[in-house]
């Protein structure tokens, strides 16, 4: 799995195995490409639906706007990731192609978080998903995931990978998540510090 965060140590890698397989896909001209009938997604299935979610004081967020980079930070640090400069995480944001957080509304504070990078068109990295441990095995970092990934393959994005800890690898496998695919391993350049004289 590929996930967020500062990798320490190069992480397991992990893919999606899409259900929009290109292989499928008919040729109409050579600038088009379609998927047939039977191929052709669904509406989404989640397993906690919106109104649900809305309905227990969750907000879901498609769109930066509204987001408290300094409570983002927050749960970051509480769930284990260093503290981050908020102006490089507002950066890091406006590269991103998706993302979906959700707001607690009684406190209007960000308490699950995820996001993704990529070419738009081919593949996609999925970044920092974080749920605050105070709201965590309620179901909100699955929900997350399963509207990211929905509204990546909505765009027609089949190659999903995300950076991920070990002690975690378990919770994305029942989204689809497979570690070294095929043998695809993942590889992560580490910098290298200059011994200082």
């Amino acid at each position: 799995m590929l996930l967020g965060g500062t990798i320490s140590t190069p992480p397991a890698s992990i893919r999606l195995r899409s259900t929009l397989n290109p292989q499928n896909a008919v040729t109409q001209s050579s600038s088009q490409a379609t998927f047939p009938a039977a191929t052709q997604r669904k509406p989404p299935s989640y397993s906690i639906s919106d109104e649900d979610l809305e309905s227990r004081g969750f907000l879901l967020r498609r769109t930066a706007e509204g987001l408290n980079l300094d409570q983002l930070n927050s749960v970051f640090v509480a769930v284990g990731f260093p503290r981050r400069d908020t102006a490089k995480i507002e950066v890091a944001l406006q590269h991103t192609d998706a993302l979906l957080w959700v707001e607690y509304e009684k406190t209007r504070r960000p308490v699950a978080f995820a996001r993704a990078t990529g070419d738009g068109v081919f593949n996609a990295i999925i970044w920092d998903v974080v749920v605050d441990p105070s709201f965590q095995s309620c179901g909100l970092g699955k929900a997350v995931m399963e509207r990211l990934i929905e509204d990546l393959q909505v765009k027609g994005i089949c190659n999903i990978a995300l950076y991920s800890e070990p002690r975690v690898l378990g919770f994305y496998r029942p989204l689809g998540f497979v570690s070294d695919p095929d043998g695809i391993k993942g590889m992560v350049f580490i910098r290298k510090q200059r011994n200082k004289k």
